[in-house]
């Protein structure tokens, strides 16, 4: 259901890093056109997904397991981590 948004987003507010030791992100919230979509950026790959209310409402019903293909760790390659101090 994600579109490949025409126009350019522009961000709304300055964006959040959520890290752990697995994982660093940016969560940011931009307006398009089309109404507003919430970014995810990967911060070690630049990897990126801009999701719209529709789409965030139906990871709610989404379940734990339900991710787990997303992130077994047997599927990835290991990336450079960048460094928080320069995010």
């Amino acid at each position: 259901m994600s579109k490949e948004l025409d126009e350019q987003p522009v961000q709304a507010g300055p964006g959040e890093v959520y890290k752990n030791e697995f994982a660093m992100v940016e969560v940011a919230r931009f307006v398009t056109a089309t109404g507003p979509r919430l970014r995810i950026r990967d911060l070690s790959s630049g990897n990126q997904i801009f999701l719209d209310p529709v789409e965030l409402e139906g990871l709610t019903r989404a379940r734990h397991v339900d991710f787990a293909p997303l992130v077994d760790p047997s599927e990835r390659t290991a990336a450079p981590e960048p460094d928080p101090d320069q995010v």
